[in-house]
């Protein structure tokens, strides 16, 4: 399914880059593309989002109302969600489609000769073998490597990958001594924390609601409390745990997680604004 998904961004991205002859500005704009496409998804999760946080009290009323009888619980759960015309699982279709995005570009950016240029797998099978025989390492991303080592004497095999000083060829574990490899990575953490600041940030109760609410079930809410707690942690722990991927991966998936979070950024304040204009 990966490769399928990876196989259509490609012929994409290639004629994207046919028109701006450069890597890291077809990539760019290939990230603008996608995201205009999964605009009205992120407005309805967001959207979903809004709402599912209005409701909470009701929702904490039902369990709490109904604590001792499971099965009443879940039917008055049912009935609320379908007043309010949602969903419980409304949050899942975005997730999963972010998902398959995220691997596919990965394959794609990972054998962008196979799915962006289309080059004939006996060609790459011998150029592999020839720069395999140098160094082994660099056969963790073999296409990568034969665009260094092939793309200045073979047309069908280059691509410029010359980005504002960066080489997004580079892979960070294989150059560590270059910190330049590191510039694409490091912004990318920064964003993810600014982006799931305001994430958390939007989807905050007012602080006098909170405590009213903090009142009526002290001990639940310590331990309520807890797991959101325990929840913030992993949130921020992820842009440190998806880093380790982007400095195994070449640069140019770290530009496109870079600016696919700036975008999501720009998204969340616009789409934040336009809720609450609906809202008024």
């Amino acid at each position: 399914m990966f490769n399928f998904f990876a196989n259509i961004f490609g012929y994409l991205l290639n004629a994207i880059y046919g028109f701006v002859n450069n890597y890291g500005l077809a990539i760019i704009i290939f990230t603008i593309i996608l995201k205009l496409i999964m605009l009205p998804i992120s407005m309805k999760q967001q959207k979903t989002m809004k709402k599912s946080a209005k409701i909470q009290k009701k929702v904490k009323e039902i369990q709490k109302k109904y604590s001792n009888d499971q099965v009443r619980q879940s039917q008055e759960m049912m009935d609320l969600y379908k007043k309010e015309n949602m969903s419980p699982f409304s949050g899942c279709l975005s997730s999963i489609i972010q998902f398959i995005i995220i691997l596919s570009v990965f394959y794609l950016v990972s054998k962008p000769l196979t799915y962006m240029k289309h080059v004939d797998a006996s060609l790459l099978d011998s150029y592999a073998t020839e720069i395999s025989q140098n160094s082994d390492d660099a056969m963790r991303y073999r296409e990568i490597a034969i665009i260094k080592a092939k793309g200045n004497v073979d047309e069908n095999v280059n691509l410029n990958m010359n980005f504002l000083g960066l080489d997004l060829s580079d892979v960070p574990t294989q150059d560590l001594k270059n910190w330049k490899v590191y510039v694409i990575p490091v912004l990318y953490v920064i964003t993810s924390i600014f982006s799931i600041s305001l994430t958390m940030n939007m989807n905050k109760k007012p602080k006098d609601e909170e405590e009213k609410e903090n009142e009526e079930n002290k001990p639940k809410e310590k331990e309520q409390d807890a797991m959101e707690e325990m929840n913030k942690q992993m949130k921020f722990m992820m842009p440190f745990m998806t880093v380790s991927i982007a400095l195994i991966a070449p640069l140019g998936l770290a530009l496109y997680w870079l600016v696919s979070n700036l975008l999501m950024i720009c998204e969340r304040l616009f789409i934040n604004k336009l809720v609450k204009d609906e809202e008024v």
